[in-house]
């Protein structure tokens, strides 16, 4: 078997973030004390690798991010291509932000009911490193954060 070429350097960027439009729902890893957890997430917004989740205040996910911040999203594609986004989840408190996306997301709407609901928690995934891998590659490549 043929191990795939990385991608170029100059069209990387573009490539990964093709992959968050392809792969949609990210897998988030948290940590619970010393036990790593990682569940499906559903961005409620992505700015090119920033990318917001929702949570419930009572969700064990809140309580691992405000324990430990650190988290690393792992986006799939069909075609098995990586891309890992490791930083830290901070809280979203400002309202324009909130308002902005509450507005954008029915299904948050719908489940909570009010922007003003206490139990709607959310976060910004703020990237500290980008990392891409084709389906074979066995090594990533660094995406530039910019």
């Amino acid at each position: 078997m043929k191990l795939p070429v990385p991608v170029p350097a100059d069209e990387l960027r573009a490539v990964a973030l093709a992959t968050i439009r392809k792969a949609k729902f990210p897998m988030m890893a948290t940590i619970s004390g010393d036990q790593p957890r990682v569940r499906p997430v559903s961005p409620v917004r992505t700015r090119d690798f920033t990318i917001s989740v929702a949570s419930m205040r009572s969700s064990g996910k809140t309580a691992e991010l405000e324990a430990n911040p650190r988290v690393e999203l792992c986006y799939m594609t069909d075609d098995h291509d990586q891309l890992r986004i490791t930083g830290l989840a901070i809280p979203v408190t400002d309202r324009e932000t909130r308002e902005s996306i509450w507005s954008e997301n029915p299904l948050l709407r719908a489940y909570l009911g009010s922007i003003d609901n206490p139990e709607f928690q959310l976060y910004a995934v703020e990237p500290e490193r980008v990392r891409f891998m084709r389906e074979w590659a066995l090594d990533y490549q660094e995406v530039p954060l910019t």
